[in-house]
């Protein structure tokens, strides 16, 4: 089963960064994913999967409040992926 929420479902997202947290726990999928940001220039997207099933609710929590776009998410058999676009 798989589920996907997304702004732009139907197109390829271009993507300058990608991190790999396959096996991390809380807090660090988000915590790398928080370090890669902070490296990036605004309007550049960073790929996320990880297979942690707290970070959905991290990732969109985290998103709301830093002000970054959550372009994309997915979950499909136990991973999660996320598309974060740089604000500002």
């Amino acid at each position: 089963m798989s589920s996907e929420t997304s702004n732009d479902s139907l197109e390829e997202i271009d993507i300058d960064e990608s991190l790999d947290a396959v096996g991390l726990t809380c807090p660090l999928p988000l915590l790398k994913a928080k370090q890669a940001l902070n490296k990036m220039r605004p309007g550049q997207v960073l790929s996320v999967v990880c297979t942690d099933p707290g970070s959905v609710r991290d990732f969109q929590v985290f998103a709301n409040q830093s002000g970054h776009l959550l372009m994309r998410s997915t979950a499909v058999e136990g991973r999660y992926g996320f598309w974060l676009k740089k604000v500002g």
